[in-house]
């Protein structure tokens, strides 16, 4: 639905996008992740035809976004990360320009769906971050677009409207929507993402499901147990977890191996006549690998 081949963009002499390519398939939720600076806003850029790569080509649903604008605009909704609404313009007169722009009747249905109809009479300047959230998000989706970038949609908001922005992404994926998500947020990322690429001075990194880019990592998964005698308390037999500390009757160990080592540490309470009462498995967040891979600088 969207590929991205060898894709380079330069800035004067310095390399903003650096032979970076990716396809995202129809349906999913792909994220674009890095620090400031990675060459995510200009990827979205080249994709959204607002810059002209030095090399490489793009293909949004067969388009070139620089030679196929019109039709481009049939096809691909935007949410940016600031909005260039007037800040006076009220809400219902956005919706209005925007459908007459796309060629569309006054999207009510949009209004109802995102609940703007309590501020529809009201400035945007006036709105509250999640309130103009929404708005954008609204706006983006007037065209009835096969693709949806954006571009920090839940930047700023509380929890609340984060929670029914997400709803919204996900309804949106159920609907058959392909969605292109650039965000900080490690959280979100790992729970809306089928799957992620993360960019590290203009280039790719590492690429996969969330699991995956995850489990590809140095961290370790960590295992709390509880048993009746406490019997897993001690390094003792234990070889393929490493017994860290107890505390309140629970052990704490790390492992590689996750399957391999619980199945372990149950043979081994086992051995010693031990029942097991409590058993949680906490593998490691992709905002754990994200750290990783900034601060190392490169896929581990």
């Amino acid at each position: 639905m969207l590929k991205v081949e060898n894709l380079r963009k330069k800035y004067g002499h310095m390399v903003a996008v650096d032979d970076i390519s990716f396809e995202v398939k129809s349906g999913e939720v792909f994220g674009l992740l890095g620090p400031n600076g990675a060459g995510k806003t200009t990827t979205l850029e080249c994709i959204e035809g607002l810059r002209r790569p030095n090399s490489g080509t793009i293909s949004v649903a067969g388009l070139d976004p620089l030679r196929d604008g019109k039709e481009l605009r049939r096809v691909l909704g935007v949410q940016l990360q600031t909005s260039a609404l007037p800040e006076n313009m009220l809400v219902g007169e956005a919706v209005s320009l925007v459908s007459a722009w796309l060629g569309m009747d006054y999207r009510q249905d949009l209004v109802e769906r995102f609940g703007l109809e309590s501020f529809i009479k009201k400035e945007y300047g006036t709105l509250s971050t999640g309130q103009k959230r929404r708005v954008q998000l609204a706006l983006s989706l007037v065209g009835n677009p096969k693709i949806l970038i954006l571009d920090e949609p839940t930047a700023g908001v509380d929890v609340q409207g984060r929670a029914e922005l997400h709803k919204a992404i996900r309804e949106l994926r159920e609907m058959g929507v392909t969605i292109l998500l650039a965000t900080h947020d490690m959280a979100e990322a790992e729970s809306l993402c089928d799957r992620l690429a993360i960019l590290l001075r203009g280039k790719i990194v590492t690429l996969g499901t969330p699991e995956q880019v995850t489990a590809a990592g140095s961290s370790q998964t960590k295992v709390t147990i509880r048993t009746r005698k406490g019997s897993l308390t001690r390094q003792g037999k234990v070889e393929l977890a490493r017994f860290v500390r107890e505390t309140e009757g629970f052990a704490h160990w790390f492992c590689q191996d996750t399957a391999a080592a619980v199945m372990e540490l149950l043979a081994v309470a086992m051995e010693e006549d031990d029942t097991v009462e409590d058993l949680r498995v906490e593998r490691p967040s992709l905002e754990e690998r994200f750290l990783e891979i900034v601060e190392g600088g490169t896929n581990q």
